[in-house]
């Protein structure tokens, strides 16, 4: 994981969590598991995996 950031990463994919960036990994299912365990303690919290190659968001 890398720190927070307000760039869209141009590869991997990135945790956004309420609208903002705050994590990078390098494969969807590190990311996937990331958010699925941050929405699991804090579940009111919107969070998405965000893709740089297809620019597409995910909702968790």
């Amino acid at each position: 994981m890398v720190a927070a950031s307000t760039v869209l990463p141009a590869s991997g994919y990135a945790l956004e969590v309420d609208g903002r960036l705050k994590a990078e990994f390098a494969t969807r299912d590190g990311a996937k598991a990331g958010g699925v365990e941050l929405k699991k303690r804090f579940p009111m919290l919107q969070i998405r995996i965000y893709d740089a190659q297809t620019n597409a968001r995910e909702e968790i």
